[in-house]
């Protein structure tokens, strides 16, 4: 649905009803400028992006880091790991 920016302005307790319908796609001097939708599916886009985002982080993170990686691994292999002769205190007896 797309409305002029007059007349969501005049009617907008009618076009917040039919946002829970359908986006409400606003236009300003002729141009879709502002789109009205239901809260809902508002949240469910802001959580898609940051998942998107998240994992878009991680992927960043992980090639940045990949060759620290490799290197931990490769150190873990040859040498094993630095704590594996640990006891725990209530362990000692």
């Amino acid at each position: 649905m797309q409305v002029t920016a007059t007349d969501a302005k005049n009617r907008f307790g009618y076009y917040c009803s039919q946002a829970k319908i359908e986006p409400v796609v606003i236009e300003k001097d002729g141009r879709p400028d502002t789109v009205l939708i239901d809260f809902a599916e508002y949240q469910a886009l802001k959580s898609a992006a940051r998942r998107q985002s998240l994992e878009q982080r991680k992927k960043e993170f992980e090639e940045k880091y990949r060759e620290w990686f490799e290197w931990q691994n490769r150190q873990i292999e040859e040498r094993g790991l630095w704590c594996e002769g640990i006891v725990g205190w209530d362990e000692r007896t």
